[in-house]
């Protein structure tokens, strides 16, 4: 079970979750410390809860929208953050599924912080309300992808296998 620490509104661009003028850091390990810096609140949220791995964050349409950036998801996947939106950018689902970083598609999605949240197969159910929301499944080669940890893992997984 996870909790919902932060809830976003619409159209949250990859220059908010991960503002340009940070764009000279790009190793995975240091993109964290800027993840949603100028939301000093979510910024602070995620640095202090690092080692927790239960935490989703719950947007509105059109997360990860803006520029093709991969730090923007490298960022939340360094904090292992599950992000439950309504709908995704196309390249920030792109970008995610490569990195690894859990996205679920779920256009209906009632959740407020503090929720306590099953991510199930086929749905989403808020522990806290008792609702249940349908979700829309990635398709199961990039599911595949994801669980692995990202591409690289991914293909890591492939190559040992053969």
């Amino acid at each position: 079970m996870s909790e919902v620490v932060y809830k976003l509104g619409k159209d949250i661009s990859t220059d908010e979750i991960y503002p340009g003028r940070y764009m000279a850091t790009v190793l995975p390990s240091e993109t964290p410390e800027y993840a949603f810096a100028d939301i000093q609140e979510l910024n602070d949220l995620l640095k202090n809860g690092k080692e927790r791995k239960d935490r989703v964050i719950v947007a509105d349409l059109n997360f990860g929208c803006g520029s093709s950036r991969e730090q923007a998801a490298s960022t939340l996947k360094g904090y292992e953050v599950i992000v439950i939106a309504k709908s995704f950018a196309r390249i920030f689902v792109q970008n995610s599924v490569n990195l690894g970083l859990q996205t679920v598609i779920c256009p209906e999605i009632e959740a407020n912080v503090g929720d306590e949240i099953e991510i199930q197969d086929e749905k989403v159910v808020n522990k806290t309300t008792g609702k249940e929301f349908a979700i829309e499944p990635h398709h199961p080669a990039r599911q595949k992808i994801i669980d692995a940890g990202g591409l690289i893992a991914y293909t890591k997984n492939i190559l040992e296998n053969l």
